[in-house]
């Protein structure tokens, strides 16, 4: 045989053991089980048009509604501020493709992994009117720490790394986006956004109101500093834009006059005015408060509330 015959054989037997090897691959029932296990729950096409989640488990019920492109926790016949970076993790945990291998067809295995309809806890996702674009139904943990869960009509189970109960099993107000200036949230708002700044202590006091005002990149005030650190003139003012409750005072309305002890009033570089009034401290120092253009109530810890009025030395230069 000679050389170029030899090259050719040899050329035509590499070719067919490469082609046997990519068939093996493609019909290996193992790597086409392995990609079958890869799911997700909920196409992230239809993200733009959920309009509600609602989370069902053990009785208790935690609605989120999506109204203008805003979320809200409702409670209670009343909508108040969600965090939308919690709740866009939630849908990205319900997006995620990863393994979701199948463990059962039958109807019969789910009493055994608490898959009932009255045992389960129930994921419920709405673009709208008309029926659900999912209900996840989560069932309990195997030994290995992975999940059970199937959708709603469906008999098939599948099980996988459990990255839902830290979301189905969360209080209530750890939805709420508690912030005082919610539209803060990602940190948008800074000091450069305030042109005037005006805090009126509590009535009690009777002291004379404290008054920031931008210079340019200054500050002046209708009080005298020898020598003003505007640092921290900014850090304070940053302290007040991202203040958060710890929690919504369900049981007192916003136009409580309760709340004429102590106020902050901001003016922003945009026109726009906001007023924070306060509330008495209790025993323990927690305060009260709401802001203007919203009937919430946000209970603040000591501490919170501590910070938001000082004395006219913290300016000053060490």
């Amino acid at each position: 045989m000679t050389y170029k015959k030899k090259t050719t054989v040899l050329s035509g037997i590499i070719a067919a053991l490469a082609l046997i090897y990519i068939m093996s691959i493609i019909f290996d029932p193992e790597r086409r089980g392995a990609r079958s296990d890869v799911y997700s729950w909920l196409d992230a096409a239809q993200n733009d048009r959920i309009s509600d989640i609602t989370i069902m488990q053990e009785g208790e019920t935690i609605i989120l509604t999506r109204n203008g492109g805003r979320w809200f926790v409702s409670h209670n016949g009343k909508d108040y501020p969600a965090r939308t970076l919690r709740i866009e993790d939630f849908i990205a945990a319900l997006n995620k493709r990863a393994p979701y291998p199948v463990r059962s067809s039958s109807a019969a295995s789910h009493a055994r992994l608490s898959l009932t309809e009255d045992r389960a806890t129930r994921i419920t996702v709405m673009a709208g009117a008309g029926l659900p674009v999912l209900t996840l139904l989560a069932g309990q943990e195997d030994s290995t720490g992975h999940i059970f869960l199937r959708k709603q009509g469906h008999n098939e189970v599948r099980s996988g790394e459990n990255i839902f109960s830290a979301y189905t099993n969360a209080a209530l107000n750890s939805w709420y986006n508690l912030r005082l200036f919610p539209e803060n949230e990602d940190g948008s708002l800074t000091a450069a956004s305030v042109q005037r700044l005006t805090v009126y202590p509590s009535a009690g006091e009777e002291l004379p109101p404290q008054i920031f005002t931008r210079n340019g990149n200054q500050w002046t005030f209708n009080f005298e500093l020898a020598n003003p650190n505007m640092a921290r003139v900014d850090n304070y003012i940053r302290d007040i834009l991202n203040t958060a409750g710890s929690d919504f005072a369900h049981s007192v309305a916003a136009s409580h006059p309760m709340f004429n002890d102590s106020r902050i009033s901001i003016e922003f570089g945009n026109g726009g005015i906001r007023t924070i009034r306060f509330a008495p401290p209790d025993e323990e120092g927690q305060r009260m408060a709401t802001i203007s253009g919203a009937d919430m109530v946000y209970t603040l810890p000591s501490w919170a509330s501590q910070r938001l009025f000082v004395n006219i030395e913290t300016f000053e230069l060490d």
